[in-house]
C-alpha cells in the first residue's frame, strides 16, 4: 500500500480546532457577563468531554444499539479487518455489528489502539465482499488520519453552545447591572451564533475528511471500483429504509460512510460530499491507479 498523507486533511483538521478553541474562548467570555453559575457550566462540561473523549468508542456504539463481536461469531468480517488493518498498518481494532437494516458503518474512537469499527447486519446483507472490504477500508483510513478523534472533540464542543441555547435561561443567578436586570436572552442569542459557526466549521471538514478516506480506503485495498459500487449500492437503498429507522439513528451521520438524510433539511446540512461526486473521484483514482 502507498499511503501518502493527506495535509489538506491535517490543515483543515488542525485550522477547525485552532477556530473552534478560540471561538469558545470569546464565547466564555462573554458569557462570563451573563450568568453567575458560569463555573458550574464550565465544570460539567468539562466532565462530560472527558467521558466523551475516554469513552467515546462505547457511546458510539451504545446508541447504535451495537455490541462488539467475537471472531467465532463473524469470522468472516474479523478476516477482513484482520487483513485490512495489517495492510494498513493499523492496531486490529474492535470489530462490533449493529442490528439494523440502515445499511452503513462507521469508525470511532480516540486514538488507533482504542478504536473500533462498526458494521450494521443491513450493509452485510446488501454488499458482496469486495465491496465490504472497500466500506472496512473506509473506516480504517479514517482511523488512520485520526480524523475520528477530531471529529468526536469538535462535535462535542458545539454542543455546549446548542445546550445553552435550550437550557440557558436554568442557569441564570439573576445577576443585575445597575439596578436592571441582564437579559438572559442576549446570552441564548450569543450561544446561537457560536453554535451555527461551529456547526458550519464542523460540516465544512466532515466533507473534506469523507473524500480523504475514500481516497485511503482505495489506497488499502487497491479497488477504488469496490468502494464506488458499495456507495452506489448503500445509496440507493437507503430509500428502502423505514422512516423510523433512520430518524433512530441520523444523530449519527458525522460518522456514518453514508449520511442519513431526513428531509430537505437534511440534505442542506448534509456531513458528507454527494455520492456522485465521491463515485466521480474514486474512477479517476482507479484510472490514475490503471495507467501506472
Amino acid at each position: 500500500m502507498e499511503w501518502q498523507t493527506d495535509w489538506g486533511l491535517r490543515g483543515r483538521m488542525a485550522l477547525t480546532m485552532f477556530l473552534l478553541f478560540a471561538l469558545y474562548i470569546v464565547f466564555l467570555g462573554a458569557l462570563t457577563l451573563y450568568f453567575s453559575n458560569l463555573a458550574l457550566i464550565v465544570v460539567v462540561m468539562g466532565l462530560f468531554l472527558g467521558a466523551q473523549f475516554f469513552f467515546s468508542d462505547k457511546l458510539a456504539l451504545y446508541s447504535m444499539g451495537a455490541r462488539t463481536v467475537e471472531p467465532e461469531e463473524y469470522p468472516e468480517l474479523h478476516r477482513m479487518v484482520d487483513r485490512l488493518s495489517q495492510q494498513a498498518d493499523l492496531p486490529k481494532p474492535k470489530v462490533a455489528v449493529a442490528d439494523s437494516r440502515v445499511p452503513n458503518a462507521f469508525a470511532t474512537g480516540r486514538s488507533k489502539s482504542s478504536s473500533a469499527v462498526c458494521v450494521t447486519t443491513g450493509i452485510m446483507d446488501t454488499l458482496d465482499q469486495d465491496e465490504l472490504e472497500g466500506v472496512l477500508a473506509h473506516e480504517l483510513a479514517h482511523i488512520k488520519n485520526r480524523d475520528v478523534m477530531v471529529m468526536t472533540i469538535a462535535s462535542f464542543l458545539s454542543t455546549i453552545a446548542f445546550l445553552i441555547v435550550r437550557w440557558g435561561w436554568l442557569f441564570s443567578g439573576g445577576r443585575e447591572r445597575g439596578g436592571q436586570q441582564v437579559p438572559v436572552i442576549v446570552a441564548i442569542l450569543i450561544s446561537l451564533v457560536v453554535w451555527v459557526v461551529s456547526f458550519l466549521l464542523i460540516r465544512a471538514l466532515s466533507r473534506y475528511r469523507e473524500y480523504a478516506a475514500d481516497r485511503g480506503g482505495a489506497m488499502i485495498t487497491g479497488k477504488p471500483a469496490a468502494l464506488a459500487n458499495a456507495l452506489m449500492k448503500i445509496d440507493g437503498r437507503m430509500d428502502k429504509v423505514p422512516k423510523e429507522d433512520m430518524r433512530d439513528q441520523a444523530e449519527m451521520n458525522a460518522f456514518f460512510i453514508i449520511p442519513i438524510r431526513v428531509g430537505w433539511i437534511g440534505q442542506l446540512f448534509s456531513t458528507h460530499p454527494s455520492t456522485e461526486k465521491r463515485i466521480d473521484r474514486l474512477q479517476d483514482l482507479e484510472r490514475e491507479l490503471e495507467g501506472r
